[in-house]
């Protein structure tokens, strides 16, 4: 079982600037791979970025050049670091963790955090 906490969500002006951070309640980053996704009401669920286990990082088109992921592993800590923020980055940010070769038991999901970019 793994739980994780986001936060660093909130309100934020076009062109502005966030950092999400996600902890995981134990160390995971050896046989998880973490992802961030976001969802907007009525939309699907879409993959934001993530890093494997290996470290190796993907990040959405759409973010490419203004979102940087990482990792802390001794806080067991991941981060979305958000800049340039434009008004359809407005979601509900969430943190996941999967084992890409078991995701069906191995799924996990943090609550979620509300990011709302708006003038």
């Amino acid at each position: 079982q793994v739980q994780l906490v986001e936060s660093g969500g909130g309100l934020v002006q076009p062109g502005g600037s966030l950092r999400l951070s996600c902890a995981a309640s134990r160390a995971i980053f050896s046989t998880y791979r973490m992802g961030w996704y976001r969802q907007a009401p009525g939309k699907q669920r879409e993959l934001v970025a993530a890093m494997a286990t290996d470290g190796s990082i993907n990040y959405a088109d759409s973010v490419k050049g203004r979102f940087t992921i990482s990792r802390d592993n001794a806080k067991n800590t991941v981060y979305l670091q958000m800049n340039s923020l434009k008004p359809e980055d407005t979601a509900v940010y969430y943190c996941n963790a999967r084992k890409t070769w078991d995701p069906d038991n191995y799924n996990y999901w943090g609550q979620g955090t509300q990011v709302t970019v708006s003038s």
